[in-house]
């Protein structure tokens, strides 16, 4: 099952919403794209329910973009699995992960589902 080149960019896009401050801290944008029942595994290991992604406070994101390495593969007909690395610097230092999430197609548009980040060194 192959995605289609407007459903892909589309994808690219949310997922870079998530690494902009200004999307990424808009609780309304954010409640728009979180699903009810997502949860992530972080990059640090901890693991995160939504209530937790929207209660985060505002701050500066010095992420690279676009994506480095995205990829998206549907997993069923209303189901992305969208892969990529992150490359963000925390105080000066690039810190790099492999990312996954999914993403289901509702009526109202895509949401996120699960995400996961899993760190990597250079």
């Amino acid at each position: 099952m192959e995605i289609n080149n407007e459903d892909r960019k589309i994808l690219e896009h949310l997922e870079e919403e998530l690494w902009i401050a200004e999307t990424r801290f808009d609780i309304y944008r954010m409640n728009e794209l979180i699903a009810d029942d997502f949860f992530e595994f972080g990059r640090s290991g901890r693991i995160y329910q939504r209530q937790d992604i929207l209660a985060i406070d505002y701050q500066k994101i010095d992420a690279i973009l676009p994506l480095p390495e995205f990829h998206v593969r549907l997993l069923d007909e209303s189901t992305a699995q969208v892969t990529y690395d992150s490359a963000v610097k925390y105080d000066g230092v690039i810190e790099y992960a492999h990312r996954s999430s999914i993403w289901s197609r509702t009526t109202s548009g895509w949401v996120l589902r699960f995400h996961q980040g899993t760190p990597f060194q250079r």
